[in-house]
């Protein structure tokens, strides 16, 4: 089985860096897992002038995983639109044809002070947020950037979804709610936009397919602050690119820190993307300060989504769990009565702990 490894820009490199062992550490347990990186983002772009190099493309269409670190940093900002790190990010997902973005929120029990929530409302929350990747006002044409009559200058994206993509979305949102607690939330707009009204007629349509799973609907400004006052009513929540973007984010700090999520972005036949849902944080680039976790827990999510490794999964699954139990704490879920360590030692900890 072959992993295409894009360490990427910023923090990228270091937290992939403590994923690997975590990898070597399976693979002398006779995981036949082959490895092979190249550059992405930035990255891609000081060494080839391209953030999505051709190379690059052609390893993760051959590979049957690829895990990404992080993309991005401020001295690539002044660059053209299409030059950018983070259009590298963008350009693999719709090349790979990953729809179907799997971004869990889970509190352990030993973070459930760090939340910015009460522990009470946040304590054993397992959450899991499904965002349809490939399409939305991210991708939707026609947009840019022109002069009106007037002189003025004018933005403009377009919000877009065809029934077949809600469709496809819909099904994986039910699969997977019918093998956790059978509900279902979909968030839309559908009071204002034209786009979500659709989405919530397929939605519903598809539905009907599963009557083991609970459907209810909800728009998105409601989901924002019901994720804030009472998040655990929510078991799957199903929502466009968008606003699954800002809500996967906001649901994020429920867990205590960003640093503990990971992702996944599946095509149709399971190939996946596996990354930590963080930035690339370039003020802590070199710091030993970056948690690997969320990394650490995307190749768990590797081995369950695309290599159907249930046990090996678990068995990382667990050594986090052990290492945070143990009081281990990287910078960003550090409290007191904890052991503050570093990124290469929470890597330290992780594999003693496998």
């Amino acid at each position: 089985m072959k992993i295409a490894v894009l360490p990427g820009d910023g923090i990228g490199p270091e937290i992939v860096g403590q994923a690997l062992r975590v990898v070597d550490r399976l693979r002398s347990d006779g995981l036949d897992l082959e490895i092979e990186q190249a550059p992405i983002g930035g990255a891609g772009y000081d060494e080839q002038g391209d953030p999505l190099p051709a190379a690059t493309l052609d390893l993760a269409k051959s590979a049957d995983a690829v895990l990404l670190g992080a993309v991005g940093g401020p001295r690539y900002d002044q660059l053209p639109r299409q030059a950018r790190p983070e259009q590298g990010l963008l350009r693999i997902r719709k090349e790979l044809g990953l729809f179907a973005n799997l971004r869990p929120a889970l509190v352990y029990k030993e973070l459930s002070r760090a939340s910015s929530l009460r522990a009470e409302l946040v304590e054993d929350l397992d959450l899991m947020i499904l965002r349809e990747l490939t399409g939305d006002i991210y991708f939707g044409q026609p947009r840019g950037q022109r002069k009106t009559d007037s002189g003025e200058r004018e933005g403009f994206d377009t919000m877009r979804y065809s029934e077949s993509e809600i469709r496809r979305i819909a099904h994986v949102a039910f699969g997977i709610a019918g093998k956790r607690n059978r509900k279902l939330c979909s968030v839309d707009k559908a009071n204002v936009l034209d786009t979500s009204i659709l989405w919530r007629e397929v939605v519903t349509e598809v539905g009907k397919e599963y009557p083991d799973v609970e459907l209810t609907h909800m728009y998105v400004d409601n989901a924002a602050m019901q994720l804030v006052r009472a998040p655990k009513q929510f078991d799957v929540m199903l929502t466009g690119n968008m606003f699954g973007d800002i809500l996967s984010d906001e649901a994020s700090m429920l867990t205590g820190s960003i640093g503990m999520l990971p992702s996944a972005s599946l095509d149709a036949n399971k190939k996946g993307l596996y990354e930590p849902i963080h930035g690339s944080a370039p003020d802590i680039v070199g710091k030993n300060q970056a948690n690997p976790l969320a990394t650490i827990l995307s190749v768990a999510m590797m081995l369950r989504y695309t290599f159907a490794m249930d046990e090996a999964a678990q068995r990382v699954e667990n050594a986090v769990r052990t290492v945070l139990g143990q009081g281990l704490r990287t910078p960003d879920i550090f409290e007191a009565g904890t052991t503050r360590i570093g990124t290469t030692q929470m890597g330290d900890a992780v594999v003693a702990a496998l």
